[in-house]
Parts: structure tokens; C-alpha cells; sequence
């Protein structure tokens, strides 16, 4: 007999997204330059690679945020100790939610998800930068 899921990642990735605040592309896009806030890109870096980023963000994979915000992890990333609001965003906004989450849980805040990630951000012209 083979596994029983309990909770899809549909339903993991709703009470994610209910859980942490978000916000607009159009409202995100004039908070690039702001020394206030830091986005935060967690997908892999193929696709870093193949679509680019959003300038100055934070590059971190899903699979690594928490070793990258943890200032005792070896793998610390220094950017993880400002004084600021970070952004998390993915291609779509479910795996950024789930960092986000991930985040505030560990203390990191505030945590804001970029509702639609990369992909609505390029529909509405938000600038892009190579990795």
C-alpha cells in the first residue's frame, strides 16, 4: 500500500499565504530603490538564470532560506541582518509564502510576500537584472 497524504501542498501553501502579509507588484515596484526594504528571491538559480531578477535582491533558494538567515549557520548570508523589510518572492508566490512564513518563524522580520512573484512583476514592466 503505498503513502497517505494528509494535507496537500495546495492546502500548505493557502495557510501560508494567509498567514503572511503581501503585496502588489505595483506597490512593490516603487520599493526597489528604498533602502527600507530588501527583496528576496527564493527559486533556484537555473531560473535566477533564465529570467533574471529583481535588482538588488537577495538571492536564497527555497531549500537554503533558513541556513542563509540564521546568523549561526556557516552558510549566513550577512544581507539576513539589516534593519528592514524583506520581500520574498518565487515565480508565482507559493514557494516565496512558504519562505516568508519559514522567516518569520525564525524571528526575521517583517516578512512581506510579493503577491504573484517574477511573473507578475514582469507583466508590469518591473525592471530585471541578470544574476
Amino acid at each position: 500500500m503505498g503513502q497517505i497524504i494528509s494535507k496537500s501542498v495546495k492546502k500548505i501553501v493557502k495557510e501560508a499565504l494567509a498567514s503572511v502579509d503581501s503585496i502588489s507588484v505595483e506597490e512593490a515596484k516603487s520599493l526597489v530603490e528604498s533602502e527600507r526594504y530588501q527583496f528576496v528571491d527564493v527559486r533556484e538559480l537555473s531560473e535566477q538564470q533564465n529570467v533574471g531578477v529583481i535588482p538588488g535582491a537577495i538571492l536564497s533558494s527555497r531549500g537554503m532560506i533558513e541556513f542563509h538567515i540564521d546568523p549561526d549557520s556557516p552558510l549566513h548570508k550577512s544581507d539576513f541582518s539589516q534593519d528592514t523589510t524583506y520581500i520574498f518572492y518565487c515565480a508565482s508566490g507559493a514557494r516565496s509564502a512558504l519562505a516568508a512564513v519559514a522567516a518569520k518563524d525564525m524571528g526575521l522580520k517583517p516578512v512581506i510576500n510579493l503577491a504573484g512573484g517574477i511573473t507578475e512583476w514582469t507583466k508590469n514592466n518591473g525592471s530585471i537584472t541578470d544574476t
